[in-house]
């Protein structure tokens, strides 16, 4: 009795260590969820494999698979372009914006995660904000509070619900299925969307942030405006009767036309620069010079000029699905400084194309120019060559090609394969074919196979210290369970409660779960509260089903301070918000979540 007295004691000893770190932050949340494994392990409290254990559980499994699906509809466009769509109909509206983008915000998340919906939407609503000329705080609280909303519309919106749902399984009752969480995320939605139309406009500040996300929607036009590709630019395409049909983009060869630059050959498909081994009839020249010498080019040649050379024309042409502009800076001993290089100029990797090269902000012509640090370089090639080359320290990037074909180009390259993989996955899951974890790794494998995202995109994409925190947080909750703690605490909580209801269990775990999930991240207050929620289920004789998902609603409430969650400190800086602003609007809607799990959620899982 003693030993077990004593594995009690080390477990709330822990807990309560991991609470005062998680709440000091001084020291890494992945450090902390690791070194909460390694305590338990060294105090007996668990054996070897129980305190790995988490690291292979299928829920984290699930969680990483679904980051890689996130970066999917990321990469491909396909979020950009759901929030440009709506958001853009809104018009000048407050009421009709805010509904509309809490609505998409909302479905984003219960399909790609908080973190992957914020994260896709935050520079296309301070976007917003400015060209309507309304404060960023109007908009960016509430975008987060209805992605914490929107969570709990399907199994997918966030790790508790994996968690909860695996533990019920664990439990002897059936899972939670995909859209289960609706029962109680529908209605939270639509209350939150209509608070925040009624009231929010009162209880949030009217401030700008300090630093907010850039916008790249025009970074083509901005491009060519600086650079002045469209002075001088013209567009030839190759006739049947051209001398250049069937012979390869490498012969071209200007040197008779004195001025004229071959910027660039593109297919006359639309897909980007020509990478066939022959020209065909179509194909475009990208030229830049005296109107003079592209007029005896196209005599010459056989070559038309396109109808239109307005500036859009040419950023449409360098700057599409298949292909890009990058700006880069010689740093400071680089190893380019002292290498020769003009416009038209193929780079080295035959990937990508110099088109202009300015210093102290000035072009320096058609002639070759020996670069120094400090001269910019525009570069032009397909999405893959600038994502694989700009990675070299030998230049510095103005903005990532990758941060930019996600704002610019909405629907790019491998937007409906991301689209059918979405899809597939949902359906997997709804018709309860797979067990989630293959659906989701089935799903993530496709994202990679399919190209649209690359093996080094989707390691990037997976936020390792969500995935480190779950799997290092569960030994957690089998301590709690294996030393008794986690009845111990269950029965003071029935003690309390005495012989109400059991809607006051369901109350009194709410208020613990949402007070906890305000101090620390919501996942790791699950995995505290699931054990407790079980035992006091079972002390109390009610099902667990209902308690378990108050506690998903409650975990979801985590609005009062910006450290609640990551999505909450996201918008921080861009709203200008201090520590107060939280809880103003988010105490209302707190009650709210409250009163649904109290009340709405044992009128579907009966006690």
């Amino acid at each position: 009795m003693s030993l077990v007295m004593s594995d009690i004691t080390i477990t709330f000893a822990i807990v309560i260590g991991i609470v005062v770190l998680f709440i000091w932050d001084g020291i890494p949340v992945v450090l902390v969820a690791l070194g909460t494994a390694l305590a338990l392990y060294f105090s007996g409290v668990t054996t070897l494999q129980e305190s790995l254990g988490g690291l292979g559980d299928p829920a984290v499994i699930f969680i990483a698979s679904l980051f890689v699906v996130s970066a999917g509809l990321d990469a491909s466009g396909v979020t950009a372009w759901a929030g440009q769509n709506l958001i853009s109909k809104a018009g000048e509206s407050r009421s009709r914006l805010l509904v509309l983008m809490m609505s998409l915000v909302a479905v984003l998340t219960a399909l790609i995660s908080v973190n992957g919906a914020v994260a896709a939407l935050l520079p296309v609503v301070v976007v917003m904000a400015v060209r309507l000329k309304r404060a960023p705080s109007q908009l960016l609280m509430p975008l987060v509070f209805a992605s914490h909303a929107g969570s709990l519309l399907a199994l997918t919106g966030t790790p508790v619900n994996l968690l909860v749902s695996e533990a019920v399984g664990e439990a002897g009752y059936p899972p939670f299925g995909l859209f289960s969480f609706a029962v109680a995320g529908l209605p939270l939605v639509a209350g939150t969307i209509a608070f925040v139309v009624f009231f929010g406009q009162k209880l949030l500040p009217t401030r700008s942030g300090r630093s907010l996300p850039p916008d790249l929607s025009q970074h083509a036009r901005t491009l060519v405006e600086q650079y002045r590709l469209d002075d001088g630019m013209f567009q030839l395409r190759i006739r049947a009767s051209s001398p250049y049909v069937g012979a390869p983009a490498e012969r071209i060869e200007l040197g008779a036309y004195s001025g004229l630059t071959l910027v660039s050959v593109q297919a006359a498909d639309g897909s980007g620069r020509v990478r066939r081994p022959a020209l065909a009839d179509g194909d475009l020249l990208v030229v830049r010079g005296n109107a003079d010498a592209a007029g005896a080019l196209a005599a010459d040649k056989h070559l038309a000029f396109r109808t239109a050379d307005a500036p859009d024309d040419v950023s449409g042409t360098l700057f599409n699905r298949s292909s890009g502009l990058a700006e880069v800076i010689v740093p400071p001993r680089s190893r380019l400084i002292g290498e020769s290089v003009f416009p038209g100029m193929v780079t080295p990797s035959g990937d990508l194309v110099v088109l202009a090269v300015q210093r102290k902000g000035q072009d320096t012509g058609p002639e070759e120019t020996t670069l120094a640090a400090g001269d910019t370089l525009l570069l032009q090639g397909t999405w893959e060559a600038l994502d694989r080359h700009l990675s070299d320290p030998e230049v510095l990037v103005v903005d990532s090609p990758e941060l930019v074909r996600r704002q610019a180009v909405p629907m790019g390259a491998g937007a409906k394969t991301a689209i059918a993989v979405l899809l597939g996955m949902v359906v997997l899951l709804a018709a309860n074919i797979l067990p989630s974890v293959m659906a989701g790794l089935l799903a993530a494998f496709a994202m990679v196979l399919f190209r649209v995202v690359t093996v080094e995109q989707a390691y990037r994409s997976i936020n390792w210290t969500t995935v480190i925190l779950v799997g290092a947080m569960i030994p957690l909750s089998t301590a709690m369970t294996k030393s008794g703690a986690a009845n111990l605490l269950a029965d003071g909580l029935v003690h309390l409660v005495g012989d109400r209801s059991p809607y006051a269990l369901l109350a009194g775990l709410f208020v613990l779960t949402a007070i906890l999930g305000q101090l620390i991240s919501n996942t790791a207050t699950a995995l505290i509260l699931i054990p407790i929620g079980l035992a006091a289920a079972k002390t109390m004789g009610v099902s667990a089903q209902p308690v378990l998902m108050s506690i998903t609603v409650a975990s979801a409430g985590a609005f009062l301070t910006p450290v609640a969650t990551p999505v909450n400190l996201m918008v921080m800086n861009p709203g200008g918000y201090v520590f107060t602003d939280y809880w103003k609007l988010g105490l209302p809607l707190l009650i709210m979540f409250g009163l649904v799990a109290t009340f709405v959620v044992p009128l579907v899982w009966p006690f």
